[in-house]
Protein backbone atom coordinates (compact mmCIF):
# COMPACT_ATOMS: atom_id res chain seq x y z
CA UNK A 1 0.00 0.00 0.00
CA UNK A 2 2.80 2.32 0.79
CA UNK A 3 4.46 1.55 -2.18
CA UNK A 4 1.24 2.72 -4.34
CA UNK A 5 0.85 5.84 -2.45
CA UNK A 6 4.62 6.91 -3.43
CA UNK A 7 4.35 5.70 -6.45
CA UNK A 8 1.24 7.70 -7.55
CA UNK A 9 2.44 10.65 -5.34
CA UNK A 10 5.66 10.32 -8.08
CA UNK A 11 3.64 10.17 -10.72
CA UNK A 12 1.49 13.28 -10.08
CA UNK A 13 4.84 15.28 -9.03
CA UNK A 14 6.26 14.32 -12.28
CA UNK A 15 3.06 15.22 -14.35
CA UNK A 16 2.89 18.40 -12.69
CA UNK A 17 6.40 19.51 -12.83
CA UNK A 18 6.07 18.45 -17.05
CA UNK A 19 3.14 20.56 -17.18
CA UNK A 20 4.55 23.37 -15.57
CA UNK A 21 8.05 23.64 -17.30
CA UNK A 22 6.31 22.65 -21.29
CA UNK A 23 6.77 26.33 -21.43
CA UNK A 24 4.50 28.67 -23.76
CA UNK A 25 3.36 27.27 -27.67
CA UNK A 26 4.77 30.63 -29.11
CA UNK A 27 3.52 28.86 -32.72
CA UNK A 28 0.18 28.58 -31.37
CA UNK A 29 0.25 32.01 -30.17
CA UNK A 30 1.97 33.46 -33.52
CA UNK A 31 -1.03 31.52 -35.11
CA UNK A 32 -3.68 33.17 -33.27
CA UNK A 33 -2.65 36.50 -33.39
CA UNK A 34 -2.39 36.23 -37.25
CA UNK A 35 -5.79 36.27 -36.81
CA UNK A 36 -5.60 39.82 -35.89
CA UNK A 37 -3.46 40.89 -38.97
CA UNK A 38 -7.07 43.22 -40.72
CA UNK A 39 -5.72 45.84 -37.85
CA UNK A 40 -2.04 46.29 -38.93
CA UNK A 41 -1.43 49.45 -40.58
CA UNK A 42 -1.70 53.21 -40.35
CA UNK A 43 -5.46 54.25 -40.03
CA UNK A 44 -6.80 57.89 -40.15
CA UNK A 45 -10.07 59.46 -39.72
CA UNK A 46 -12.84 60.96 -37.03
CA UNK A 47 -13.33 60.13 -33.58
CA UNK A 48 -15.58 62.19 -30.66
CA UNK A 49 -16.26 61.83 -27.37
CA UNK A 50 -18.67 62.57 -24.51
CA UNK A 51 -17.05 63.71 -21.43
CA UNK A 52 -20.14 64.95 -19.76
CA UNK A 53 -22.31 66.95 -22.01
CA UNK A 54 -22.04 67.77 -26.01
CA UNK A 55 -19.23 65.77 -28.20
CA UNK A 56 -15.64 67.32 -28.46
CA UNK A 57 -14.52 66.09 -32.02
CA UNK A 58 -10.98 64.86 -33.05
CA UNK A 59 -9.08 63.79 -35.60
CA UNK A 60 -7.93 60.14 -34.82
CA UNK A 61 -5.07 58.19 -35.80
CA UNK A 62 -4.38 54.18 -35.65
CA UNK A 63 -1.06 52.65 -35.69
CA UNK A 64 -0.98 48.48 -35.53
CA UNK A 65 2.02 46.46 -35.69
CA UNK A 66 3.08 43.25 -35.08
CA UNK A 67 6.33 42.79 -32.65
CA UNK A 68 8.32 40.31 -31.33
CA UNK A 69 8.32 38.21 -35.01
CA UNK A 70 4.24 38.51 -33.98
CA UNK A 71 3.70 37.65 -30.73
CA UNK A 72 2.55 40.88 -29.67
CA UNK A 73 0.33 43.23 -31.45
CA UNK A 74 1.01 47.03 -30.71
CA UNK A 75 -1.94 49.96 -31.09
CA UNK A 76 -1.29 53.50 -30.83
CA UNK A 77 -4.30 55.55 -31.14
CA UNK A 78 -3.39 59.16 -31.10
CA UNK A 79 -6.63 61.80 -31.47
CA UNK A 80 -5.57 65.53 -31.89
CA UNK A 81 -8.94 68.11 -31.24
CA UNK A 82 -10.42 69.68 -34.80
CA UNK A 83 -10.96 72.43 -33.29
CA UNK A 84 -7.38 73.78 -32.44
CA UNK A 85 -5.51 70.67 -33.11
CA UNK A 86 -4.20 69.99 -29.23
CA UNK A 87 -3.60 66.18 -28.07
CA UNK A 88 -7.03 65.09 -26.91
CA UNK A 89 -6.54 61.30 -26.35
CA UNK A 90 -3.13 59.55 -25.95
CA UNK A 91 -3.73 55.46 -25.59
CA UNK A 92 -1.67 52.46 -26.20
CA UNK A 93 -2.63 49.12 -26.32
CA UNK A 94 -0.54 45.03 -26.24
CA UNK A 95 -2.65 41.98 -27.11
CA UNK A 96 -0.99 39.31 -26.83
CA UNK A 97 -2.88 35.29 -27.20
CA UNK A 98 -2.11 33.14 -23.89
CA UNK A 99 -2.11 29.74 -25.48
CA UNK A 100 -2.71 28.01 -22.47
CA UNK A 101 -5.94 29.69 -21.70
CA UNK A 102 -6.51 29.84 -25.06
CA UNK A 103 -7.50 33.72 -24.61
CA UNK A 104 -6.43 37.33 -25.90
CA UNK A 105 -5.07 39.36 -23.61
CA UNK A 106 -4.81 43.53 -23.70
CA UNK A 107 -3.25 46.00 -21.68
CA UNK A 108 -4.17 48.94 -22.31
CA UNK A 109 -2.79 52.72 -21.47
CA UNK A 110 -4.39 56.46 -21.46
CA UNK A 111 -4.28 59.53 -19.30
CA UNK A 112 -1.60 57.78 -17.19
CA UNK A 113 -3.88 54.74 -16.42
CA UNK A 114 -4.16 51.43 -17.36
CA UNK A 115 -6.28 48.17 -17.14
CA UNK A 116 -5.87 44.51 -17.95
CA UNK A 117 -8.91 42.44 -19.92
CA UNK A 118 -9.45 39.92 -22.19
CA UNK A 119 -9.59 40.77 -25.48
CA UNK A 120 -12.36 38.72 -27.73
CA UNK A 121 -12.30 37.83 -31.24
CA UNK A 122 -15.33 38.50 -33.24
CA UNK A 123 -16.62 35.22 -34.85
CA UNK A 124 -16.22 36.61 -38.27
CA UNK A 125 -12.92 37.68 -37.71
CA UNK A 126 -13.27 40.67 -38.78
CA UNK A 127 -13.67 42.81 -35.14
CA UNK A 128 -13.32 42.73 -31.32
CA UNK A 129 -14.88 43.53 -28.04
CA UNK A 130 -13.42 43.88 -24.56
CA UNK A 131 -14.55 45.98 -21.22
CA UNK A 132 -13.26 46.18 -17.77
CA UNK A 133 -15.75 46.73 -14.45
CA UNK A 134 -14.94 49.03 -11.40
CA UNK A 135 -17.40 48.89 -8.72
CA UNK A 136 -20.61 49.95 -10.15
CA UNK A 137 -19.08 51.32 -13.86
CA UNK A 138 -18.84 48.84 -16.53
CA UNK A 139 -17.27 49.60 -20.06
CA UNK A 140 -17.97 47.81 -23.27
CA UNK A 141 -16.25 48.57 -26.23
CA UNK A 142 -16.82 46.89 -29.90
CA UNK A 143 -14.31 47.31 -32.65
CA UNK A 144 -15.60 46.18 -36.10
CA UNK A 145 -14.02 46.47 -39.76
CA UNK A 146 -17.34 47.48 -41.53
CA UNK A 147 -18.17 47.24 -45.48
CA UNK A 148 -16.31 49.96 -46.05
CA UNK A 149 -13.23 48.45 -44.97
CA UNK A 150 -13.32 51.58 -42.02
CA UNK A 151 -12.11 50.43 -38.50
CA UNK A 152 -15.17 51.77 -36.13
CA UNK A 153 -14.94 51.69 -32.28
CA UNK A 154 -17.74 52.72 -30.16
CA UNK A 155 -17.27 52.83 -26.37
CA UNK A 156 -20.34 52.75 -23.56
CA UNK A 157 -20.30 53.35 -19.84
CA UNK A 158 -22.83 51.30 -18.12
CA UNK A 159 -23.82 52.21 -14.57
CA UNK A 160 -26.49 49.56 -12.90
CA UNK A 161 -29.81 48.98 -14.74
CA UNK A 162 -30.09 52.86 -16.41
CA UNK A 163 -29.84 52.40 -20.61
CA UNK A 164 -25.94 52.71 -22.00
CA UNK A 165 -24.15 56.17 -22.21
CA UNK A 166 -21.67 56.36 -25.10
CA UNK A 167 -17.81 57.36 -24.43
CA UNK A 168 -16.53 57.57 -28.18
CA UNK A 169 -16.93 56.74 -31.16
CA UNK A 170 -13.90 56.14 -33.95
CA UNK A 171 -14.09 55.75 -37.72
CA UNK A 172 -10.45 55.64 -39.25
CA UNK A 173 -9.71 54.45 -43.03
CA UNK A 174 -6.42 52.69 -43.57
CA UNK A 175 -3.62 55.19 -45.38
CA UNK A 176 -1.53 52.45 -45.58
CA UNK A 177 -0.19 48.78 -44.71
CA UNK A 178 -2.61 45.63 -45.28
CA UNK A 179 -5.46 45.80 -47.56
Amino acid sequence: MVRQVVFLIAVLVTGCFAQATRGPNVEAQRAAMRKLEFLVGRWSGDARAWRGGDPVEFTQTEEAQFKLDGLLLLIEGRGDLKLDGKPSLRALAIVSYDDEASVYRMRAYNDGRYMETELKLAADGKGASWGFTIGAFRTSSVLRINSSGEWTEAHELLMGSQPPRKLMEIRVKRMEGRQ
